[in-house]
């Protein structure tokens, strides 16, 4: 072949590579989180819960609220795998009924969170000055606030507020833990992404969208916003586990999850007085919450070294 045959060729070659590279970018993420046997057993783990949790119409023995007056906490059984609580229901149906209602608390919290955190990291990050004065001092201010007290305040607060009830009903709980959650949970997202949009707005790609003339939306949408999802997952595959935590302290408080809505936490309050008589009533949701956020670390863990690029060889 000729010097000048091998010069057009080149850039074919060159642009086959990148193309490649491209096309499994995913597939090697893929192929590094395979490695981690304890992320892929956390997936694993958190898949069958939540499928069990979706599919409890359908598979659980009883519903969460039917009592069994002849079998007050009974012990487990052909009839009742995991026994009965205090008032003769069927522990192992409560578990998965209470699944559905915390998976699904901590999984629109972590998503509003999400939101908020990308909406406000990006704003700051790429625009600066004012904006980013003003928000990441609001997000530092936030950051200082004891979340703990302030989720037990909020918490009362609102479900005490006459029109609150009045307005969402047997769902007022579900609906305040969310929010409340939400509230609290969008910082450390919003550092994330503001210090991503930092590093990635004087990269050759945004400076090409926009001398081309893009808008800042576009930029910030197509450009910075996915090329900040790698910390954006972990950070939200972590924050699904914290808010499952948070959900069942403040439902085993009082202040979370209430009837007739059940929640692992929740599960857990109603069983104070009858600990000693019956330690596996406590047993059971403890261990299942243990579980899920374990997994759900695991996972987390995975997704981090393998969307790390340090790691790709």
């Amino acid at each position: 072949m000729s010097a000048q045959a091998a010069v057009a060729v080149a850039p074919l070659l060159d642009d086959e590579v990148l193309l490649t590279e491209e096309a499994t970018q995913w597939r090697l993420v893929w192929r590094r989180f395979r490695r981690h046997r304890l992320g892929v057993a956390g997936i694993s783990v958190i898949g069958a819960i939540a499928l069990a949790c979706a599919l409890a119409p359908w598979i659980a023995p009883y519903t969460f609220d039917k009592p069994d007056t002849s079998n007050i906490m009974a012990n487990p059984s052909g009839a009742h795998w995991l026994g009965t609580d205090e008032l003769g229901r069927d522990v192992l149906s409560r578990l998965l009924y209470a699944g559905r209602v915390s998976l699904s608390v901590s999984l629109v919290a972590t998503t509003l969170s999400i939101m908020i955190g990308i909406a406000v990291g990006s704003v700051a990050g790429y625009y600066g000055g004012v904006a980013d004065t003003v928000l990441m001092r609001f997000t530092d201010i936030m950051l200082s606030l004891p979340s703990l007290p302030l989720l037990l305040i909020f918490s009362k607060a609102l479900r005490d507020f006459g029109p609150v009830r009045q307005a969402l009903g047997d769902n007022t709980s579900v609906v305040i833990i969310i929010a409340v959650l939400t509230i609290f949970g969008w910082m450390n997202v919003a550092r994330l992404v503001y210090g991503s949009v930092l590093s990635l707005k004087a990269r050759e790609f945004t400076e090409a969208s926009r001398a081309l003339g893009a808008s800042s939306a576009r930029i910030i949408l197509t450009h910075l916003v996915p090329n900040s999802a790698a910390p954006i997952i972990v950070a939200a595959t972590l924050g699904i586990g914290s808010r499952i935590i948070a959900e069942a302290s403040l439902s085993f408080l009082g202040l979370g999850i209430v009837p007739p809505n059940p929640s692992w936490g929740s599960m857990l309050s109603g069983v104070q007085a009858y600990m000693f008589r019956n330690p596996w009533l406590a047993f059971y949701p403890g261990l299942t919450i243990l579980v899920v956020v374990l997994a759900i670390n695991f996972a987390g863990d995975a997704l981090r070294d393998a969307l790390d690029p340090r790691l790709k060889n």
